[in-house]
Protein backbone atom coordinates (compact mmCIF):
# COMPACT_ATOMS: atom_id res chain seq x y z
CA UNK A 1 0.00 0.00 0.00
CA UNK A 2 1.16 3.37 -0.98
CA UNK A 3 2.56 6.00 1.64
CA UNK A 4 0.88 8.81 1.88
CA UNK A 5 2.48 12.30 2.88
CA UNK A 6 0.53 15.42 4.18
CA UNK A 7 3.00 18.91 3.56
CA UNK A 8 2.04 21.57 5.45
CA UNK A 9 3.54 24.75 4.49
CA UNK A 10 3.55 28.18 4.58
CA UNK A 11 3.39 29.35 0.91
CA UNK A 12 1.82 28.34 -2.28
CA UNK A 13 3.32 26.17 -4.55
CA UNK A 14 6.07 27.51 -7.42
CA UNK A 15 6.81 30.92 -5.09
CA UNK A 16 8.65 30.51 -2.36
CA UNK A 17 12.65 29.47 -2.97
CA UNK A 18 13.03 27.31 0.00
CA UNK A 19 10.07 25.66 -0.71
CA UNK A 20 10.92 24.82 -4.44
CA UNK A 21 14.40 23.62 -3.46
CA UNK A 22 13.69 21.90 -0.23
CA UNK A 23 11.17 19.67 -1.58
CA UNK A 24 8.26 20.40 -4.60
CA UNK A 25 11.24 19.67 -6.97
CA UNK A 26 11.41 16.14 -5.11
CA UNK A 27 7.68 15.49 -5.87
CA UNK A 28 7.78 13.62 -9.00
CA UNK A 29 10.58 11.60 -7.60
CA UNK A 30 8.23 10.28 -4.63
CA UNK A 31 5.61 10.08 -7.31
CA UNK A 32 7.82 7.36 -8.98
CA UNK A 33 8.51 5.54 -5.87
CA UNK A 34 5.30 5.10 -4.89
CA UNK A 35 3.85 7.44 -2.59
CA UNK A 36 1.00 9.80 -2.54
CA UNK A 37 1.31 13.02 -1.03
CA UNK A 38 -1.11 16.15 -0.78
CA UNK A 39 0.11 20.50 0.20
CA UNK A 40 -1.64 22.46 2.26
CA UNK A 41 -0.23 26.01 2.56
CA UNK A 42 -1.24 28.69 5.56
CA UNK A 43 -1.47 31.80 2.69
CA UNK A 44 -3.13 30.67 -0.89
CA UNK A 45 -1.47 32.22 -3.94
CA UNK A 46 -4.32 35.28 -3.84
CA UNK A 47 -3.11 36.84 -0.50
CA UNK A 48 0.04 35.71 0.02
CA UNK A 49 2.17 38.56 -1.70
CA UNK A 50 0.34 41.34 0.54
CA UNK A 51 2.51 40.60 3.40
CA UNK A 52 5.19 41.94 1.21
CA UNK A 53 3.51 45.29 1.04
CA UNK A 54 2.86 48.31 3.49
CA UNK A 55 -0.80 49.16 4.18
CA UNK A 56 -4.05 46.04 3.25
CA UNK A 57 -3.82 45.40 7.05
CA UNK A 58 -7.60 44.24 6.68
CA UNK A 59 -6.73 41.76 4.14
CA UNK A 60 -3.62 40.92 5.89
CA UNK A 61 -6.08 39.86 8.63
CA UNK A 62 -8.47 37.83 6.59
CA UNK A 63 -5.29 36.19 5.41
CA UNK A 64 -4.08 35.30 8.73
CA UNK A 65 -7.90 33.96 9.85
CA UNK A 66 -7.78 32.05 6.52
CA UNK A 67 -4.65 30.77 7.13
CA UNK A 68 -5.54 29.62 10.81
CA UNK A 69 -9.41 27.95 10.08
CA UNK A 70 -7.05 26.05 7.25
CA UNK A 71 -4.54 24.60 9.56
CA UNK A 72 -7.40 23.63 11.91
CA UNK A 73 -8.69 21.48 8.78
CA UNK A 74 -5.54 20.23 7.94
CA UNK A 75 -6.20 18.57 11.26
CA UNK A 76 -8.50 16.14 10.25
CA UNK A 77 -7.01 15.58 7.01
CA UNK A 78 -3.83 14.30 8.57
CA UNK A 79 -5.77 11.85 9.92
CA UNK A 80 -5.67 9.55 6.72
CA UNK A 81 -1.46 10.21 5.97
CA UNK A 82 1.22 8.20 7.31
CA UNK A 83 3.15 11.13 7.27
CA UNK A 84 3.11 15.02 8.35
CA UNK A 85 5.76 17.42 6.33
CA UNK A 86 6.06 20.68 7.89
CA UNK A 87 8.17 23.31 5.98
CA UNK A 88 9.70 25.86 8.95
CA UNK A 89 6.04 25.92 10.80
CA UNK A 90 2.78 25.94 10.38
CA UNK A 91 1.75 29.02 11.65
CA UNK A 92 3.10 32.57 11.01
CA UNK A 93 2.22 33.67 14.67
CA UNK A 94 1.90 32.05 18.24
CA UNK A 95 3.10 29.18 20.13
CA UNK A 96 2.76 25.46 18.18
CA UNK A 97 -0.26 24.48 19.43
CA UNK A 98 -0.89 22.44 16.10
CA UNK A 99 2.31 20.84 15.75
CA UNK A 100 1.58 19.78 19.60
CA UNK A 101 -1.92 18.64 18.39
CA UNK A 102 -0.41 16.90 15.54
CA UNK A 103 2.08 14.93 17.57
CA UNK A 104 0.51 14.74 21.03
CA UNK A 105 -3.12 14.28 20.42
CA UNK A 106 -3.63 12.61 16.59
CA UNK A 107 -0.25 10.80 16.66
CA UNK A 108 1.15 11.78 13.81
CA UNK A 109 5.00 11.20 12.28
CA UNK A 110 6.13 14.64 11.37
CA UNK A 111 8.86 15.44 9.22
CA UNK A 112 10.16 18.93 10.50
CA UNK A 113 12.35 20.65 8.19
CA UNK A 114 13.83 24.33 7.77
CA UNK A 115 16.94 25.10 5.75
CA UNK A 116 17.65 29.02 8.22
CA UNK A 117 17.98 29.97 11.81
CA UNK A 118 14.81 30.38 12.32
CA UNK A 119 14.80 30.24 16.24
CA UNK A 120 16.50 33.34 15.68
CA UNK A 121 16.26 36.72 13.74
CA UNK A 122 18.11 39.42 11.34
CA UNK A 123 16.18 41.75 12.29
CA UNK A 124 18.36 44.03 14.56
CA UNK A 125 15.12 46.53 15.58
CA UNK A 126 12.76 43.91 15.83
CA UNK A 127 9.56 45.48 17.75
CA UNK A 128 8.83 43.21 21.24
CA UNK A 129 5.39 42.67 20.61
CA UNK A 130 6.07 41.24 17.14
CA UNK A 131 9.18 38.94 18.52
CA UNK A 132 6.23 37.97 21.16
CA UNK A 133 4.03 37.27 18.31
CA UNK A 134 6.60 35.12 16.13
CA UNK A 135 7.25 33.08 19.48
CA UNK A 136 10.67 31.94 17.55
CA UNK A 137 11.18 29.36 20.64
CA UNK A 138 8.38 26.81 19.29
CA UNK A 139 10.90 25.47 16.93
CA UNK A 140 12.87 23.80 19.69
CA UNK A 141 9.34 22.41 20.73
CA UNK A 142 8.92 21.27 16.99
CA UNK A 143 12.25 19.54 17.37
CA UNK A 144 11.33 17.46 20.17
CA UNK A 145 8.06 16.29 19.53
CA UNK A 146 8.72 15.24 15.26
CA UNK A 147 9.50 11.65 14.17
CA UNK A 148 12.14 12.95 12.18
CA UNK A 149 14.23 16.49 11.45
CA UNK A 150 15.44 17.34 8.26
CA UNK A 151 17.69 20.30 7.94
CA UNK A 152 19.82 22.19 5.15
CA UNK A 153 23.14 22.25 6.74
CA UNK A 154 25.27 21.06 9.89
CA UNK A 155 24.71 24.44 12.02
CA UNK A 156 21.09 24.19 11.99
CA UNK A 157 21.89 20.36 12.38
CA UNK A 158 23.77 20.58 15.57
CA UNK A 159 20.74 22.79 17.12
CA UNK A 160 17.92 20.32 16.04
CA UNK A 161 20.55 17.55 17.99
CA UNK A 162 20.21 19.35 21.50
CA UNK A 163 16.24 18.15 21.30
CA UNK A 164 15.95 15.43 18.62
CA UNK A 165 18.23 12.40 17.42
CA UNK A 166 16.62 11.67 14.23
CA UNK A 167 18.51 14.80 12.25
CA UNK A 168 18.74 14.36 8.60
CA UNK A 169 21.36 16.66 7.16
CA UNK A 170 19.00 17.07 3.60
CA UNK A 171 20.73 19.97 1.92
CA UNK A 172 19.09 22.47 -0.09
CA UNK A 173 19.76 21.23 -3.90
CA UNK A 174 19.41 22.06 -7.47
CA UNK A 175 17.78 19.91 -10.38
CA UNK A 176 20.39 19.85 -12.89
CA UNK A 177 19.14 18.29 -15.46
CA UNK A 178 15.79 19.50 -16.56
CA UNK A 179 16.46 23.13 -15.23
CA UNK A 180 19.67 24.51 -14.18
CA UNK A 181 21.45 22.94 -17.24
CA UNK A 182 23.29 25.51 -19.46
CA UNK A 183 23.15 23.53 -21.96
CA UNK A 184 19.88 23.49 -22.45
CA UNK A 185 20.12 27.46 -22.82
CA UNK A 186 21.79 29.88 -24.91
CA UNK A 187 23.79 32.26 -23.07
CA UNK A 188 22.78 36.01 -23.88
CA UNK A 189 25.17 39.25 -22.74
CA UNK A 190 22.70 41.81 -21.55
CA UNK A 191 25.29 43.99 -23.27
CA UNK A 192 27.91 43.05 -25.90
CA UNK A 193 31.13 43.22 -24.80
CA UNK A 194 30.40 43.71 -21.00
CA UNK A 195 31.02 41.46 -18.52
CA UNK A 196 28.05 40.97 -15.65
CA UNK A 197 28.60 40.54 -11.98
CA UNK A 198 25.47 39.33 -10.64
CA UNK A 199 23.35 38.17 -7.27
CA UNK A 200 20.05 37.30 -6.86
CA UNK A 201 17.33 37.03 -3.64
CA UNK A 202 14.70 38.13 -2.01
CA UNK A 203 14.21 41.67 -0.95
CA UNK A 204 14.75 40.60 2.64
CA UNK A 205 18.67 39.50 1.88
CA UNK A 206 18.81 42.82 -0.19
CA UNK A 207 20.92 44.44 2.58
CA UNK A 208 23.98 41.95 2.46
CA UNK A 209 24.85 43.79 -0.88
CA UNK A 210 25.47 47.12 1.30
CA UNK A 211 28.59 45.31 2.06
CA UNK A 212 30.42 44.79 -0.98
CA UNK A 213 28.99 47.94 -2.89
CA UNK A 214 32.15 50.07 -2.33
CA UNK A 215 33.74 47.37 -3.90
CA UNK A 216 31.41 47.63 -6.59
CA UNK A 217 31.79 51.06 -7.39
CA UNK A 218 35.47 50.49 -7.52
CA UNK A 219 35.36 47.78 -9.91
CA UNK A 220 32.58 49.57 -12.28
CA UNK A 221 35.25 52.75 -12.27
CA UNK A 222 38.22 50.97 -12.97
CA UNK A 223 36.97 48.24 -15.84
CA UNK A 224 34.24 50.02 -18.32
CA UNK A 225 32.91 46.58 -19.68
CA UNK A 226 31.63 45.84 -15.86
CA UNK A 227 27.42 46.04 -15.15
CA UNK A 228 26.22 45.11 -11.90
CA UNK A 229 23.02 43.23 -12.36
CA UNK A 230 20.41 42.36 -9.61
CA UNK A 231 17.22 40.12 -10.02
CA UNK A 232 15.33 40.06 -6.76
CA UNK A 233 11.24 41.00 -6.11
CA UNK A 234 11.99 44.47 -5.18
CA UNK A 235 14.81 46.51 -7.23
CA UNK A 236 18.00 47.77 -4.58
CA UNK A 237 19.37 50.95 -3.44
CA UNK A 238 22.62 50.73 -4.42
CA UNK A 239 24.79 53.74 -5.77
CA UNK A 240 25.61 52.62 -8.70
CA UNK A 241 26.06 53.60 -12.21
CA UNK A 242 25.90 50.50 -13.70
CA UNK A 243 23.44 49.05 -11.70
CA UNK A 244 20.81 46.69 -13.69
CA UNK A 245 17.66 45.74 -12.21
CA UNK A 246 15.69 42.42 -13.51
CA UNK A 247 12.70 41.36 -11.51
CA UNK A 248 12.07 38.09 -10.51
CA UNK A 249 10.40 36.13 -12.50
CA UNK A 250 9.85 31.80 -11.80
CA UNK A 251 9.58 31.68 -15.58
CA UNK A 252 12.12 33.35 -17.09
CA UNK A 253 14.53 32.48 -14.08
CA UNK A 254 17.35 30.27 -15.76
CA UNK A 255 17.36 32.86 -18.60
CA UNK A 256 18.33 35.69 -16.29
CA UNK A 257 20.47 34.05 -14.11
CA UNK A 258 22.74 32.95 -17.40
CA UNK A 259 23.26 36.74 -18.21
CA UNK A 260 25.72 36.95 -15.11
CA UNK A 261 29.37 36.14 -15.81
CA UNK A 262 30.33 36.19 -12.36
CA UNK A 263 28.18 35.19 -9.34
CA UNK A 264 27.82 36.76 -5.86
CA UNK A 265 27.10 36.13 -2.02
CA UNK A 266 28.57 38.45 0.39
CA UNK A 267 26.88 37.62 3.63
CA UNK A 268 28.01 39.19 7.11
CA UNK A 269 29.07 36.71 9.82
CA UNK A 270 27.19 36.18 12.85
CA UNK A 271 24.44 33.11 14.10
CA UNK A 272 21.68 33.75 11.41
CA UNK A 273 23.44 33.70 8.21
CA UNK A 274 25.37 30.29 9.58
CA UNK A 275 22.11 28.82 9.03
CA UNK A 276 22.15 30.28 5.58
CA UNK A 277 22.15 26.91 3.32
CA UNK A 278 24.44 28.28 0.21
CA UNK A 279 21.18 28.19 -2.48
CA UNK A 280 22.55 31.71 -4.69
CA UNK A 281 26.00 29.93 -4.66
CA UNK A 282 24.69 26.57 -5.78
CA UNK A 283 22.18 28.29 -8.38
CA UNK A 284 25.49 30.28 -9.94
CA UNK A 285 27.47 27.27 -9.82
CA UNK A 286 24.94 24.76 -11.38
CA UNK A 287 24.84 27.33 -14.42
CA UNK A 288 28.59 27.32 -14.92
CA UNK A 289 28.76 31.00 -13.30
CA UNK A 290 32.14 31.39 -11.06
CA UNK A 291 31.12 31.97 -7.64
CA UNK A 292 32.70 34.80 -5.13
CA UNK A 293 30.82 34.26 -1.52
CA UNK A 294 31.56 34.91 1.94
CA UNK A 295 33.00 32.08 3.83
CA UNK A 296 30.30 31.65 5.96
CA UNK A 297 28.32 28.43 7.36
CA UNK A 298 27.78 25.89 4.87
CA UNK A 299 29.59 28.47 2.01
CA UNK A 300 32.81 26.95 3.05
CA UNK A 301 31.84 23.33 2.33
CA UNK A 302 29.93 24.45 -1.51
CA UNK A 303 33.08 26.40 -2.53
CA UNK A 304 36.43 25.23 -2.43
CA UNK A 305 38.49 27.98 -2.59
CA UNK A 306 40.53 28.48 -5.82
CA UNK A 307 39.29 25.60 -7.52
CA UNK A 308 34.94 26.22 -8.26
CA UNK A 309 35.15 29.74 -6.89
CA UNK A 310 36.30 32.13 -4.22
CA UNK A 311 35.61 32.69 -0.76
CA UNK A 312 36.09 36.19 0.83
CA UNK A 313 36.12 38.04 3.94
CA UNK A 314 37.71 41.80 3.49
CA UNK A 315 36.99 44.20 1.04
CA UNK A 316 40.15 43.86 -0.59
CA UNK A 317 40.08 40.11 -1.01
CA UNK A 318 36.49 40.47 -2.72
CA UNK A 319 38.06 43.41 -5.30
CA UNK A 320 41.08 40.90 -5.80
CA UNK A 321 39.18 37.85 -6.87
CA UNK A 322 36.56 39.96 -8.24
CA UNK A 323 39.10 41.76 -10.42
CA UNK A 324 41.12 38.24 -11.20
CA UNK A 325 37.66 36.80 -12.60
CA UNK A 326 37.02 39.99 -14.55
CA UNK A 327 40.33 39.76 -16.25
CA UNK A 328 40.67 36.15 -17.12
CA UNK A 329 37.97 34.83 -19.02
CA UNK A 330 39.64 31.48 -19.29
CA UNK A 331 39.39 31.63 -15.43
CA UNK A 332 35.87 32.09 -15.43
CA UNK A 333 35.52 29.01 -17.76
CA UNK A 334 37.25 26.58 -15.56
CA UNK A 335 35.79 27.69 -12.41
CA UNK A 336 32.34 27.79 -13.77
CA UNK A 337 33.21 23.66 -15.10
CA UNK A 338 34.68 23.09 -11.52
CA UNK A 339 31.49 24.53 -10.48
CA UNK A 340 28.67 22.59 -11.96
CA UNK A 341 30.72 19.13 -11.14
CA UNK A 342 30.65 19.94 -7.43
CA UNK A 343 26.74 20.56 -7.65
CA UNK A 344 26.35 17.67 -9.72
CA UNK A 345 28.08 15.17 -6.99
CA UNK A 346 27.08 16.89 -3.68
CA UNK A 347 24.34 19.00 -4.17
CA UNK A 348 21.80 18.14 -6.93
CA UNK A 349 17.92 15.98 -7.00
CA UNK A 350 19.91 13.17 -8.41
CA UNK A 351 22.98 13.08 -5.49
CA UNK A 352 20.42 13.85 -2.82
CA UNK A 353 17.53 11.72 -3.80
CA UNK A 354 18.25 8.69 -1.53
CA UNK A 355 18.56 10.92 1.17
CA UNK A 356 15.21 12.69 0.91
CA UNK A 357 13.39 9.64 0.27
CA UNK A 358 15.48 8.12 3.62
CA UNK A 359 12.77 10.71 5.91
CA UNK A 360 9.86 8.95 5.20
CA UNK A 361 11.11 5.84 6.22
Amino acid sequence: MAKRILFLVPYPLKESPSQRFRFEQYFELLLNNGFQFEVHSFLKSHNWKIFFKSGQTLAKILALGAGFFNRVLSLFHSLSYDFVFIHRELTPLGPPVFEWMLAKILRRKIIYDFDDAIWLTDRNEEPRLLKLLKYRSKVKSICRWSYKVSCGNEYLGDFAGLYNKRVVFNPTTIETQARHNPDLKTKISLIKNRITIGWTGSHSTLKYLDEIEPVLQKLENKFPMVQVLVIADRKPLLKLNSLLFIPWREKSEIDDLLKIDIGIMPLPDDEWTKGKCGFKALQYMALRIPTVASPVGVNSKIIDHGVNGFLCNTPEEWENALTELIENNTLRSQMGEEGRKKVINHYSVTSNSDNFLSLFE
